[in-house]
């Protein structure tokens, strides 16, 4: 939702937003956003918490608001509150029109394929349709956490602890790993050795770390220094000092893009188009049918200004700027499965 905040920021100059989130993560990721006066999180399967499921309700339903945003497709829950709710305007997606309780539903075809675009574009056509106002669509928002520069200086010392230098090294890139994931998008700790074997032939210089998972142990076989923290924004304020994140298709990929740090999001069984990366250099590596060694390959020569076979670069210097939806400009001899699904 972090982009729908910006593009809402920008259309709407000094407007006060309000975020009803399920589960109390929405309070963390918002927290620095002076646009948001109040997060409303509803518990975690509220109807088994029925009075303070109902209370919550019953108290943002005293506010009016002049526009009210659904801006999931195809839930149904999401859909019940927008219409419990009190609101001027009620813009969202469906293709039954008056029947969906909307003021100004737009058609699911319009939401695209990228599910952090989808609330953008929502927006856009309704302004064009309803009110005749052409936004630019060349761009679209990244996700952003908005870190502070007191917790990106917090997460440096904490990196530089872990690397322990005293004074870093400008000319060693420092490069996070995170090796989980859920079910069939983890890849096998065998896979990672060889990854990383390889990755550290062509890189001797780079200075691994590893973002440990929730559950507290390490996926690398504790090969390299690691960080852990229940807190997401503790977690981005690290990753955010780092030069590259490599992670597979999970919730930690998306925090290291919303940390601001390039990040290659590896898929094997999920849709890129649907959830790639994009924004300040990162990118999606397809790996189906691709060995971890030749997977290594390709996130090297990717990043040439970070990532020299062989030698050293300077920290300061990041990724080679490649967003998810211009890989059709990408070479293919040099990037191989980088790209989309489609």
């Amino acid at each position: 939702m972090t982009p729908l905040i910006q593009e809402l920021e920008r259309l709407y100059v000094g407007a006060e937003i309000d975020i009803l989130s399920e589960g109390r993560i929405a309070e963390e990721v918002f927290s620095s956003f002076f646009s948001v006066k109040n997060v409303y999180c509803l518990p975690k399967r509220g109807f088994k918490h029925p009075l303070s499921f109902l209370g919550m309700l019953h108290g943002i339903r005293q506010m009016r608001y002049d526009l009210i945003i659904d801006p999931c497709l195809g839930s149904g829950f999401s859909r019940a509150m927008t219409r419990h709710l009190r609101a001027r305007y009620k813009l969202g997606f469906s293709d039954v029109g008056e029947r969906s309780g909307l003021t100004h539903p737009v058609p699911s075809e319009v939401a695209g394929n990228h599910m952090a675009q989808r609330p953008i574009n929502l927006l856009r056509w309704a302004r064009a349709h309803f009110s005749g106002v052409v936004d630019d669509t060349s761009h679209y928002p990244a996700l952003d956490i908005r870190l502070t520069e007191d917790e990106r200086a917090q997460g440096r010392c904490v990196v530089d602890q872990l690397l322990h230098e005293s004074q870093p090294d400008a000319t060693r890139p420092v490069v996070g790993i995170f090796a989980n994931a859920t079910g069939a998008k983890r890849y096998p700790e065998s896979w990672w050795a060889e990854f990383i074997t390889t990755f550290k032939e062509m890189n001797p210089h780079a200075s691994l770390l590893e973002l440990i998972p929730m559950h507290g142990h390490s996926m690398l076989g504790e090969a390299w220094p690691g960080y852990y923290s229940s807190g997401i924004r503790r977690m981005g304020a690290v990753m955010a000092n780092m030069d590259l994140m490599i992670t597979a298709d999970c919730g930690v990929m998306h925090l290291a893009v919303a940390s601001k740090v390039p990040t290659v999001g590896m898929f094997s069984v999920t849709d890129a188009s649907v959830y790639a990366p994009y924004g300040l250099g990162s990118c999606p590596l397809l790996t189906q049918g691709m060995s971890a060694r030749e997977a290594a390959t390709q996130v090297v020569r990717a990043f040439p200004g970070l990532l020299t076979e062989g030698h050293a670069t300077g920290r300061a210097v990041t990724g080679v700027p490649m967003h998810w939806d211009d890989t059709a400009v990408m070479d293919p001899g040099n990037l191989g499965h980088f790209g989309l699904s489609h």
